[in-house]
C-alpha cells in the first residue's frame, strides 16, 4: 500500500505530521511505502502532480494499468488542512481513499485574508491583476488572485465516493470551523470522527498514529 501524505498551507515535504507517519510506518508497517510530495505551487498542478503521481505508483512494471479498483485502493491520501481540500479533490475525481485531518472545506473564503477583494466564480480578471502576488507561504507558495479564482471555480459541494472517505477533527481547531466541516461530511455520507480539544497542527498526532492506522486499513477495504 502507498500512503500520500498531503501537507497544509504553510507546511512542505518535511511536514511533522508527514514525517511521524513515515517513520511509524518504516517501524510498524514495512511494506507500506509513504509519500511526501511537496505541493507549494498553484492549485492546477498540485491537482496534476497528484494524479500523475497515483498513476505512476499504480502502473505495472509492463507499462500496462493494473485492475482500477485495486490499484485506487492500494493509494490512500493523508490531507491535512488545505491538503484535505485538494485529497477531497481527488478523491471526488478518481476514487480513491482517503483520510482527511481538520480539513480545508472553503479556501476560496478562508484565503480571501490574503486579497482585499473576495473573488466569486463569475469575476473576470485581468492578467495583471492575475498574477499579483498577494502571499507567500513558508513552503514557498506564491498565491495570486488567479489561485484564489481557481479555487472559487473548483468549490467542494459533493463527496463522490464516501464510503473511501474518513474526517478526523479537533473541537479546538484554531484555524478552521470544525463544526463546518463535521456537517458538511457527514451531511455528504462520509465517516466523521470529532475529538475534544485538540488544535489545528493536530499537535498529538503521534499519539493517534495506530488509530490512523486502523482507519486507514478500513479505508481500503471499503
Amino acid at each position: 500500500m502507498n500512503l500520500i501524505y498531503i501537507h497544509g498551507l504553510d507546511s512542505d515535504a518535511n511536514s511533522t505530521k508527514g514525517m511521524l507517519l513515515e517513520k511509524y510506518c518504516q517501524l510498524h508497517y514495512p511494506d507500506i511505502d509513504v509519500l511526501r510530495p511537496d505541493l507549494n505551487k498553484t492549485p492546477a498542478q498540485v491537482c496534476e502532480q497528484l494524479l500523475s503521481l497515483i498513476k505512476a505508483l499504480n502502473d505495472t512494471e509492463d507499462g500496462k494499468s493494473a485492475d482500477k479498483q485495486t490499484e485506487l485502493s492500494n493509494t490512500v491520501l493523508i490531507g491535512s488542512s488545505l491538503g484535505g481540500y485538494f485529497s477531497t479533490l481527488i478523491s471526488n475525481q478518481i476514487g480513491c481513499p482517503v483520510l482527511l485531518l481538520n480539513p480545508s472545506i472553503q479556501p476560496h473564503i478562508t484565503l480571501q485574508r490574503f486579497s482585499n477583494k473576495p473573488v466569486s466564480s463569475q469575476d473576470n480578471l485581468n492578467e495583471s491583476s492575475t498574477s499579483k502576488v498577494l502571499h507567500t507561504t513558508a513552503g514557498g507558495w506564491s498565491i495570486t488572485p488567479a489561485d484564489l479564482q481557481w479555487l472559487a471555480d473548483n468549490q467542494l459541494l459533493s463527496v463522490n465516493y464516501p464510503n473511501k472517505v474518513a474526517v478526523l477533527l479537533k473541537e479546538g481547531d484554531e484555524l478552521l470551523n470544525s463544526e463546518l466541516s463535521k456537517n458538511f461530511y457527514q451531511s455528504h455520507g462520509a465517516s466523521v470522527t470529532v475529538q475534544v480539544g485538540g488544535d489545528h497542527r493536530f499537535s498529538d498526532f503521534n499519539d493517534q498514529l495506530p488509530m490512523v492506522m486502523n482507519i486507514l486499513q478500513n479505508l481500503v477495504q471499503a
